[in-house]
């Protein structure tokens, strides 16, 4: 296992006992509103905080975006940046719905290089590094083998902060849902990503996303032999925040249904 990796499951492992501690009680938390819909605790600060601590610690130099606290206190010209999403699915932990999960990815050069979604409920750690595979609690997973959309398992997220492209959801759901086999909404972008990783789910889209909420699933997904790209297949997917995941015959699929709904007004 690379050296950064271990410190990346490392800071992991810190966040994911400052949530724990926290998911015992979850009717004292202090929430706030950042935008409709869109919340964030004093849980989502100090596990960030807790990541943090162990990759400055180790890597003072690298640069960070992080979702609470930006890129505050990193290096702007470091050629490595970690992404981090300390805690993706905040509103279904604040609502005792244990479906969320702590989202670290390190780019180098733009390019997805580790990645660890650690799954604290069901103690799932799913991990990768360029070149060096998928895993999940070190063994090894691979996209579903699953070849046509009528027989796929979706995994989607509904609109539910920004609603400018509201209408192009829906006409892309009502289409995929007499397609498909069925469309799932579990409420926490990174761990659906590491469920098309592992072949839980066949494939994955979603409008909207921002950079930490994609970088550690998309590479999962790369390394388990799948694809991800934007909504016609490019890889501006961490710019647009608009993303497609999925095996590969299935992800074809979802691109050739999604591309008549496109419009000039939503960036691809």
């Amino acid at each position: 296992m690379h050296p950064i990796l271990m410190y990346a499951i490392k800071a992991a492992r810190a966040a994911g006992k400052v949530i724990n501690r926290a998911s015992l009680d979850v009717s004292t938390l202090k929430v706030s509103v950042k935008a409709q819909s869109d919340f964030v605790t004093d849980v989502d600060r100090a596990a960030e905080t807790a990541i943090l601590d162990v990759i400055r610690d180790a890597y003072p130099d690298h640069g960070i975006l992080a979702e609470e606290s930006g890129t505050a206190g990193s290096n702007p010209d470091s050629d490595y940046q970690w992404i981090i999403d300390p805690l993706d699915g905040t509103t279904n932990f604040i609502h005792g719905v244990p479906q969320y999960a702590i989202s670290i990815g390190l780019a180098h050069k733009g390019v997805m290089q580790h990645a660890v979604v650690y799954d604290l409920n069901r103690n799932e750690l799913f991990t990768a590094s360029k070149g060096g595979g998928a895993f999940l609690n070190e063994k090894r997973i691979r996209v579903s083998k699953r070849a046509k959309l009528n027989e796929a398992l979706l995994g989607t997220g509904f609109p539910y902060r920004m609603f400018d492209h509201v209408d192009t959801y829906l006409a892309i759901f009502k289409d995929l849902a007499q397609k498909t086999a069925g469309m799932r909404r579990p409420g926490a972008a990174a761990l659906d990503l590491a469920w098309v990783a592992c072949g839980r789910f066949d494939g994955f889209w979603e409008l909207g996303l921002s950079p930490w909420d994609i970088a550690g699933g998309s590479l999962l997904i790369t390394e388990a032999g799948g694809l991800v790209g934007d909504l016609t297949g490019e890889q501006n997917y961490m710019e647009t925040g608009n993303v497609i995941g999925g095996n590969p015959k299935i992800f074809a699929q979802l691109i050739q249904t999604v591309g008549p709904h496109l419009t000039a007004k939503l960036p691809a």
